[in-house]
Formats: structure tokens, sequence, C-alpha cells
């Protein structure tokens, strides 16, 4: 490594938002974090579930409405259009 380009490396105390601190090394001598291995819902377990079923289908539904929605839509916007064209004229 070259001489005087690199930041110290110090030991760091790290602080959660959750209360828990502990010490790590680091470029920075405190850290402020938000989430850490005691709060985080993945290492502690209590995920939520969420309802994931019938997305599928919500999907391929509103999908459907819309393609059936796409076309009646653009008929009064042709409609309007010739309309226009013919007042202009």
């Amino acid at each position: 490594m070259k001489k005087g380009i690199h930041p110290d490396y110090v030991e760091a105390s790290v602080h959660c938002a959750c209360g828990n601190t502990f010490t790590t090394r680091s470029t920075k001598a405190n850290l402020r974090i938000d989430l850490c291995a005691k709060c985080h819902p993945f290492f502690t377990g209590d995920q939520r579930l969420v309802d994931t079923g019938g997305q599928i289908e919500r999907f391929m539904r509103r999908a459907a409405r819309g393609r059936t929605g796409a076309a009646t839509a653009a008929e009064p916007a042709e409609a309007a259009a010739e309309t226009a064209g013919a007042a202009s004229s």
C-alpha cells in the first residue's frame, strides 16, 4: 500500500436504533445504523407473513380488463377526433 493515501482504520463503535451497541473496525470512529442482527426481522424470526396468494390471478384480471378497456377507450377518442376534424373544416 502507498503511504499517506489511505484513511486510518480504527476501532469503531456501532449504535443501532434499537439500542444495541457493538464494536468493529472502520474508517469512521462512530457509526449509527437503523437495523442490526438483534432487531432485523430476518435474524429474529419475527417476519410478518405477507399474503401473496392470488396475485397472479389479480394481475391477469387487470390485464384482461385493461385490454378490453383500452379498445373501448380508443373508440371514443377516435370519434372525438373525427368530430373535431369535421368542425374545423
